[in-house]
């Protein structure tokens, strides 16, 4: 069995690109969350892509090319010029959120030590480092000059990245296209 691969995608691009691979006869996976958007005069249930930008795609090496020239398809992620495969597990996982029948949205990638900034309630527009302390998310504040610390916990839903890890991780992978 071929392993499963991502696709980066043109913007919008993900509904398009998934019809063209069953045309195409091409085994693909576009995992939708259901959203509710309001417009001035009525609110409506749509399906997102919980990915955006991104589609699941299980090709084999020879079928690189046809996937590549594929009109919204920009490049397969991997790390340097190897595109990576997707480990089956966390597919799996994606697909289990998804069929519990529980509410499944996008989220921001955060690891701890990434500076964050909080978007909601009393400590709105406070910015730190997030900290993941056994079942409770923190955001700690450092005084410099005073070479000391505070720590408050948060709700991890309040909470927004401001940049980069502080230490980034040295197996860090990065995007790139596949060529020929």
């Amino acid at each position: 069995m071929s392993p499963w691969f991502v696709l980066s995608l043109k913007p919008r691009a993900e509904k398009a690109a998934s019809a063209e691979l069953t045309r195409r006869g091409i085994t693909h996976y576009l995992p939708l969350y259901h959203s509710r958007r309001r417009w001035s005069d009525r609110i409506k249930q749509v399906q997102l892509p919980l990915f955006p930008g991104y589609i699941f795609c299980q090709f084999g090496y020879s079928q690189r090319l046809e996937i590549l020239n594929l009109p919204a398809v920009t490049n397969i992620i991997g790390y340097g010029k190897v595109p990576t495969p997707v480990p089956e597990e966390e597919l799996t996982a994606i697909r289990l959120m998804l069929s519990s029948g529980r509410t499944v949205l996008p989220w921001p990638y955060l690891q701890p030590g990434q500076k964050i900034r909080i978007e909601q309630g009393p400590l709105q527009g406070l910015e730190g480092t997030l900290l993941r302390d056994s079942s409770t998310w923190r955001v700690i504040v450092s005084i410099e000059l005073l070479h000391r610390s505070v720590s408050v916990e948060i709700d991890r839903d309040l909470i927004t990245p401001v940049g980069r890890l502080q230490c980034p991780p040295s197996n860090a992978a990065t995007r790139s296209s596949s060529s020929a």
